[in-house]
């Protein structure tokens, strides 16, 4: 179930980046060749007037054939030449050196449904709308969440609005009696014991000391999925300093709500706040890259994203949103990267043109676009290879 919902919002998540391209190229009067989901081999494809819509073997990825994008003068121009017959009148009028009576084929090189017939500006705007698309569509989640109900700590920027406050546990300390006795982040606490004595609130602060003033095994009441259960635990000492501890993070959370134009608003700042913090994160992990101090442990590739996704799926609804919006923003901050395949690379490439003032020979991008393809599966492989070892390992 865990690989099947990570497939389809891998296949969401590439539609709606895919689709960014697509529609500004539709808006901006470009052709588009294909619209495709995966990577062939093709399992499905249905031709729409000028464009064919493939669905593909490979899920991992997806394109948009967008005509005349890689300035390849020389590709299949389908609707792009056109067979003129001398005589007839809608040859009229002939081009230069057609005779009457004669059948030609031309090429109509500056046609202007062209990409690279259009201003930088416009192309600017195609190759940059799957970011857009992705940001948008990260918005759109996480201002649906404040609608249904997001968690929210009652400290902070939506302490006021907080409702139903429960004891939850954020973490679990890996190794730790917790995380032995089985409980896990997400457990709501209803109840503790120990030795006669209950604690029933919803203070963090006064759990903990509850926690560290016991003598003997607690025992820990909790829900969970809406089923509620207990565990006997031992706290230990070690795990926090000055006082016993069973390893739990523990925090006060309730339930933040707002109507449709304040979780709009919301969901907007959210956004903004994810954006930065991605790309801040992404810039320091590449520049310790640089210094050869990056680790490459917080890098995950598609196994380790599924397994996420079946830990958020646990969790709720709720935080399969947030996850989904959160790998959304990481799409949108990686693709922008000066990378040659990526659309920050094409993006680095009219720039360079518009300070040039004149284009990039399309041999010499085609060549970057692949050598930056190909380093990007080869990185992907070697993360992937790394994700299957830690599963390994864990097991």
């Amino acid at each position: 179930m865990t690989i099947i919902l990570f497939l389809i919002i891998l296949g969401l998540l590439v539609f709606v980046h895919e689709f960014g391209h697509f529609i500004s190229a539709k808006w901006a009067g470009i052709r588009v060749d294909e619209f495709a989901i995966g990577f062939p081999p093709r399992v499905f494809g249905k031709r729409v007037g000028e464009t064919e819509y493939n669905i593909n073997l490979i899920p991992f990825g997806g394109y948009v054939k967008i005509f005349g994008e890689d300035g390849d003068e020389n590709a299949d121009s389908r609707g792009f030449k056109a067979r003129i017959n001398a005589d007839s009148a809608a040859a009229s009028p002939l081009p230069k050196g057609v005779p009457y009576s004669d059948t030609a084929r031309v090429v109509l090189k500056d046609h202007a449904c062209r990409f690279t017939s259009k201003s930088r500006f416009v192309q600017g705007i195609v190759l940059a709308s799957g970011v857009l698309g992705n940001i948008v569509f990260a918005w759109l989640l996480l201002s649906l969440n404040f609608v249904s109900g997001v968690p929210s700590a009652t400290e902070g920027r939506y302490a006021a609005h907080v409702q139903n406050p429960e004891l939850m546990i954020v973490s679990v300390v890996p190794g730790s009696p917790a995380e032995t006795a089985g409980l896990r982040s997400g457990d709501a606490v209803i109840a503790i014991e120990e030795d006669g004595k209950r604690f029933e609130g919803v203070d963090a602060a006064e759990a903990g000391n509850f926690i560290g003033a016991s003598k003997d095994a607690i025992v820990i009441f909790y829900e969970r999925n809406e089923e509620t259960g207990n565990i006997s635990v031992l706290p230990k000492e070690g795990i926090v300093e000055g006082k016993r501890a069973v390893g739990v993070s523990l925090e006060t959370v309730g339930e933040v709500r707002f109507g449709l134009f304040r979780a709009f608003f919301e969901g907007g700042l959210m956004t903004v706040d994810l954006v930065r913090e991605v790309t801040v994160g992404l810039v320091g992990f590449l520049k310790q890259a640089v210094l050869g101090r990056a680790n490459l442990d917080a890098v995950t590739g598609p196994l380790g994203i599924a397994s996420l996704v079946g830990e958020a799926r646990v969790l709720g609804m709720t935080y399969l949103l947030s996850f989904t919006a959160f790998i959304s923003v990481n799409l949108a901050v990686i693709n922008l990267l000066p990378v040659p395949a990526l659309d920050g690379g094409r993006l680095l490439f009219l720039f360079i043109e518009a300070i040039i003032r004149r284009p990039i020979p399309s041999k010499f991008t085609r060549a970057m676009n692949s050598a930056g393809f190909v380093l990007l599966i080869f990185f992907m492989l070697f993360i992937t290879y790394r994700d299957i070892v830690r599963l390994v390992d864990s097991s």
